[in-house]
């Protein structure tokens, strides 16, 4: 099975990487010897390669800090080998300083979702949900909510529910409810950079609004790896004495930390028009699928909240991806990537994420539609 599954996988990866439109190209779809080439080609427009490596956190990777405090407009920010960890700083970080060690989130939200239960096995952190809806929780419910707690954990936008954010006044009026009731705020910003088109806001203001904040280098970046927590000076300072506890203080981390320097350079100033895209693509893509005669779908949220959005179709997920793969291989386009079983709803519903990137740019409607008939037709 093993042996299959990585034949589908390679499969897959192959026909993207050979499809001559996508709507984004993803960094780890490319070969090794493509992301070091680029690596290499881009490193030397963002530091100067004749200066020593880093070595435990200085060079390179405290350059990376201090440019990520100026663009989020915090004291300081401290560099991360996983996310998963800097939240986890984070928040053990804030019950310490609140004395209270529950923290409220979504169900949704990544660490109930993809860490295994990581905050309370390691960080010994109790977690409770205002709300189950898909979205955020609003003012009202942070307000009414039965118990305390010391830490409100936003996730913006909240990537299992559809990459759904709330509107600016909305975020306001929960934060200052979480105020009300002496709870601090974090906010989950791996995916923070394409927030600021919805928001109609700069970074520094979305983040001003919280106590402390997490942005990743490989999501919406194409970085390799790593994160960054940002916030008040002696919180960060705390903040890197965990992460050595934790074993993330890297001896060097300098491939990281250049590739997340590129990416603050090159796609951060392109995320606005990938975002206006995704309108044009996700409009597109409803009229293709009504066009095609569609039993059912939808295009979630529409218009999408940042760049990224869900498609849901009425078919198995194997039968949707090999109908993604099948049209890549034999028209060159690669108009969906993976499906997966929808985890509610009615059975046989599966979903996939759409992401538009700088390739996407390309892309009319036309183009759209034409490529949601051809992707149908591959289900008939």
């Amino acid at each position: 099975m093993g042996n299959q599954e990585d034949a589908q996988r390679l499969r897959r990866i192959n026909a993207w990487a050979t499809a001559e439109r996508v709507l984004v190209r993803a960094p780890m779809n490319l070969s090794l010897g493509e992301r070091l080439t680029a690596l290499a080609a881009g490193a030397g427009a963002v530091t100067d390669l004749d200066r020593p490596a880093d070595i435990y956190g200085d060079g390179v990777v405290a350059e990376l800090e201090e440019r990520i405090a100026g663009l989020l407009g915090t004291e300081a920010a401290a560099f991360f080998p996983t996310g998963t960890m800097a939240q986890q700083v984070a928040l053990r970080c804030w019950a310490g300083r609140t004395g209270n060690p529950t923290v409220a989130l979504h169900p949704l939200a990544h660490p109930e979702v993809h860490e295994r239960g990581a905050l309370g096995a390691v960080s010994g952190l109790r977690t409770v949900h205002p709300t189950s809806e898909p979205r955020l929780p609003t003012a009202q419910e942070i307000r009414d909510f039965e118990e305390p707690f010391g830490t409100l954990m936003l996730e913006l936008p909240l990537r299992d529910a559809g990459f759904v954010l709330p509107t600016w006044e909305e975020l306001q009026d929960v934060v200052a409810a979480a105020r009300e009731r002496d709870a601090v705020v974090h906010i989950d910003g791996a995916r923070l950079w394409e927030c600021a088109p919805h928001f109609g806001r700069e970074l520094p203001e979305i983040a001003a609004l919280a106590d402390s904040v997490y942005v990743s280098f490989y999501k919406t970046l194409g970085g390799i790896s790593g994160a960054a927590l940002a916030g008040p000076a002696s919180l960060i300072e705390e903040a890197r004495t965990w992460r050595h506890r934790y074993g993330g203080q890297l001896f060097q981390q300098f491939p990281a930390a250049l590739a997340a320097l590129i990416g603050l350079d090159q796609e951060l100033p392109q995320l606005p028009s990938y975002v206006a895209q995704a309108k044009v693509v996700a409009g597109a893509l409803a009229e293709g699928f009504s066009a095609a005669g569609a039993p059912w779908f939808r295009v979630h949220p529409e218009p999408p909240h940042t760049h990224q959005f869900q498609v849901w179709l009425p078919y198995g997920a194997d039968v949707l991806t090999e109908a993604a793969v099948r049209q890549a291989e034999e028209t060159g386009v690669a108009l969906f990537h993976k499906w997966y079983p929808a985890a509610a709803g009615p059975p046989g519903t599966s979903f996939t994420e759409v992401t538009v990137g700088r390739e996407g740019l390309k892309w009319t409607a036309d183009d759209v539609r034409d490529a949601v008939r051809e992707f149908m037709e591959r289900l008939a």
